[in-house]
């Protein structure tokens, strides 16, 4: 018989984190997001009357029916503190994470899990807040800590690090760091590389796999170069190459034009056998090419919807709703898939260690 705990979800976007949880055990009962798009997506894919498609100041009141749920999860906007964007202590987006908490005091559930960037948990910078943070958390009756996670070590084949806030109602564990980082450790898998992932879907352009990004790709006069020809700036735009043998950089919320990831069709396919950004990168290096070229050669083309949802390790079948920006939008803004699931799985079994958590059988 298998266990199932209830949740509210909160700053749910497309589903992400729900589709971990709901891996791990875990079912929300309620879920809120903004973005019209995002809600419709989760609607798809998830039992009706679950999502409230508004903004959390408008629910909070309404939130202390579910007292006593088990678990409150969700990822609160990253912008504000995101060293990819201003680092604004004042953007009104960075307050969200105190209105998580808020709305965790209104339910008392048995535990919380909280998703940002990771800078909130190891800038200097942020301290303060990360302070407040924990701080407040302890008022309302939770021993939270922060855990930082890289997502290739747990079957994500994306350089994406991010915090992870745990909270334990009432929790007077000495060792909950340390048992907690146990068991989100014992869960480590190397993830596979892009290669494995993307080639079976399909070229891009068939029915598995349809174009849904057509910007162009093209090449930056006065280029920055770095070692490695997976980084740096010799091409135009924010999108820059995937190394198919190794992993993505993290898939940005802005993916849908230039800013989206790209890779070489026939080395991924195996038409060619060296990458054609290596032999550029090197040309480059050694000066026996000049950074004069027009457009990138057709075998360059940039990720599609769906190698986007499975790098995040989105379900293939996942239903998506919006035009085709909004969709990368909600896979870029998604926590991945099997992180969540890892940090679900943990979090069920401390409580189920320390048996704080119903064993509802279903």
């Amino acid at each position: 018989m298998n266990k199932e705990y209830s949740a509210v979800s909160l700053f749910t976007g497309a589903g992400g984190m729900d589709i971990g949880f709901e891996r791990a055990g875990i079912k929300a009962v309620f879920a809120n997001e903004l973005m019209k798009e995002a809600a419709e997506t989760y609607n798809a894919n998830h039992s009706k009357g679950v999502m409230v498609n508004d903004d959390i100041n408008n629910v909070l009141n309404s939130l202390e029916k579910f007292k006593n749920v088990d678990f409150v999860f969700g990822g609160p906007p990253c912008q504000g503190f995101s060293v990819a964007g201003k680092m604004d202590p004042n953007d009104e987006r960075s307050k969200l994470i105190f209105t998580f908490l808020d709305a965790v005091e209104k339910i008392q559930p048995k535990a919380f899990v909280m998703e940002n960037v990771k800078a909130l948990g190891v800038l200097d910078k942020w301290g303060a807040v990360r302070k407040k943070y924990l701080d407040r958390a302890s008022q309302i009756g939770y021993l939270c800590a922060p855990f930082i996670l890289n997502a290739t070590e747990y079957g994500v084949p994306q350089k994406r690090e991010r915090v992870f806030f745990i909270g334990i109602k009432g929790n007077e564990d000495p060792f909950f760091e340390y048992n907690m980082t146990n068991l989100i450790e014992e869960q480590k898998h190397k993830a596979p590389i892009i290669k494995e992932i993307l080639q079976s879907l399909g070229r891009a352009g068939t029915k598995s796999n349809p174009i849904t990004c057509t910007a162009k790709i093209t090449f930056a006069t006065r280029p920055v170069m770095r070692k490695s020809p997976y980084a740096g700036m010799y091409f135009n735009g924010q999108g820059r190459p995937i190394d198919i043998n190794g992993y993505a950089n993290t898939l940005p919320a802005s993916m849908g034009g230039n800013k989206t990831p790209f890779v070489d069709e026939e080395y991924l396919y195996g038409d060619a056998d060296e990458d054609w950004v290596v032999a550029y990168h090197k040309g480059l290096l050694e000066g026996t090419i000049e950074p004069d070229f027009k457009e990138a050669p057709p075998r360059l083309r940039r990720i599609t919807i769906r190698e986007a949802a499975r790098i995040q390790t989105f379900p293939d079948d996942y239903i998506f709703c919006g035009n085709k920006g909004k969709i990368y939008t909600q896979i870029g803004n998604a926590v991945p898939c099997k992180l969540a699931e890892v940090v679900a799985r943990a979090a069920v079994g401390y409580l189920e260690q320390k048996q704080l958590l119903k064993k509802d059988c279903v």
